[in-house]
């Protein structure tokens, strides 16, 4: 098994995440990055389920200028990607290659009362139940928008009240 120090290691020597021979434009504009993205499937669930870690699950497109945003300040940054790897399995979705879950995505952080539009930013149990969200998440608070680490420690501390998952979160249909 691999260690932080390896996976922040192997990222500066320029080797890839999980995303390397991904043919959305989306995906592969993300194989550099120091997150350790798994494209959607069951390899991240069962990753998640491993480790008892949430999923965190970012959805975007090349078109998006928000998403451009988040990816190059958010998830470029070593300090974050550090942190996101360490307490996170982490998925990218490209909104124009999955429609259909990306309608559920949205829909269920709409029933949550979550923001539902692009970037979109769940964070999901291993069993599928999305529980948080957000939309853009800087890396420092900006006005009204909380930092992606607020986020983050939000998510993972509603993570670990389980009981409270199970009333308020969104069971989604997960296909692998």
């Amino acid at each position: 098994m691999l260690g932080l120090a390896s996976i922040i290691s192997a990222r500066a020597e320029g080797t890839s995440n999980h995303l390397s021979g991904q043919t959305s434009p989306y995906l592969k504009r993300a194989v550099s990055q120091p997150v350790d993205w798994y494209p959607w499937g069951g390899d991240a669930f069962q990753r998640a389920k491993e480790l008892s870690r949430p999923i965190l699950l970012d959805v975007g497109a090349v078109w998006c200028p928000w998403c451009s945003l988040m990816d190059r300040d958010t998830y470029t940054n070593t300090a974050t990607a550090a942190y996101i790897n360490q307490h996170f399995v982490s998925v990218k979705v490209d909104f124009d290659s999955a429609p259909e879950l990306v309608a559920q995505l949205q829909r269920a952080q709409a029933v949550l009362n979550l923001p539902a539009g692009l970037p979109l930013t769940s964070f999901i149990t291993p069993d599928g139940k999305l529980y948080f969200g957000a939309g853009y998440l800087p890396v420092d608070r900006r006005a009204d928008k909380p930092s992606f680490r607020e986020a983050a420690e939000e998510a993972l501390t509603r993570y670990a009240d389980r009981g409270k998952i199970e009333e308020e979160s969104f069971q989604l249909e997960i296909t692998k």
